[in-house]
């Protein structure tokens, strides 16, 4: 990653903050784009004082996602500055949380918006330069984008949908050296959860729950997405608690939804 030029998205908090460390650490250039633009400059700001003179190997942008226009003239503004972009980390990303049948239909659409949308529209800004550099597209999904995560369906709907974007664009351009990896975490403890939004579009009730299992430190996950690039991975499930949500979710699929049940509703299911 020595010098490479790396995009992150939702680069203020939690897992891109944490990425963003990762992959300063191993000498990356690194973009950090959020709508949070104090944010964002906050990160580059920690950077800059864990590198001291190297602190301007660091960018902060202000980005909406789900504005095109937005993410292209992000990608310009890092492309004017280092000359294109070697990976792109689509991690911006929301959630909502609610049966479907309480949640209104915009709301829906605004975590389409963001977790699939967003990540289209950065993919298409920087597409050109990925492929002329044969570079990366990290894509932060979730365990929800394989299986089913009952009180979260505009969630899951949008995780799912990444994975047959990116595989099928993965499918296009694999003759042209572009690297796709998907990233599958389970329940990471950052601040979505005091954010997803309720069935009203409003902000759901704090407490309520937002996530499966013990929550994995972004710092861990963070570390385990740079390697799987590095590697050239094109799946990661990631902690151990994803691996076997992937297993039971296919081997088993009843049992994980009377499990998932159980510990998203507090029901048997």
């Amino acid at each position: 990653m020595k010098n490479k030029t790396v995009v992150i998205t939702g680069a203020a908090g939690g897992i891109g903050r944490a990425l963003a460390h990762s992959f300063a650490r191993r000498g990356a250039r690194v973009a950090l784009l959020d709508r949070d633009a104090a944010g964002a400059q906050a990160v580059a700001a920690a950077l800059a004082d864990a590198r001291g003179k190297t602190g301007g190997n660091s960018l902060a942008l202000g980005c909406d996602v789900t504005a095109p226009a937005e993410c292209q003239s992000a990608i310009d503004a890092v492309s004017d500055r280092w000359g294109g972009v070697d990976v792109l980390v689509n991690n911006a990303g929301i959630t909502q949380l609610g049966l479907f049948r309480d949640t209104r239909i915009e709301v829906i659409r605004s975590v389409m918006e963001v977790n699939f949308f967003g990540a289209v529209n950065c993919t298409k800004a920087a597409l050109p330069s990925l492929l002329e550099r044969k570079g990366q597209i990290v894509v932060i999904s979730s365990v929800a984008g394989f299986a089913p995560l009952a009180s979260r369906s505009g969630y899951a709907a949008s995780k799912h949908a990444l994975h047959g974007f990116f595989d099928s664009l993965r499918a296009e351009h694999t003759r042209d050296g572009l690297r796709i990896l998907l990233v599958c975490p389970s329940f990471v403890d950052t601040a979505i959860g005091e954010h997803a939004l309720g069935g009203d579009g409003r902000r759901a009730p704090q407490g309520a729950r937002t996530g499966v299992g013990a929550a994995a430190d972004p710092k861990d996950v963070a570390e385990a997405v740079v390697r799987a690039a590095q590697a050239d991975r094109r799946l990661l499930l990631v902690p151990r608690q994803a691996r076997l949500s992937f297993l039971v979710s296919r081997l088993a699929p009843r049992l994980y939804q009377r499990l998932m049940i159980r510990r998203t509703l507090g029901t048997s299911g």
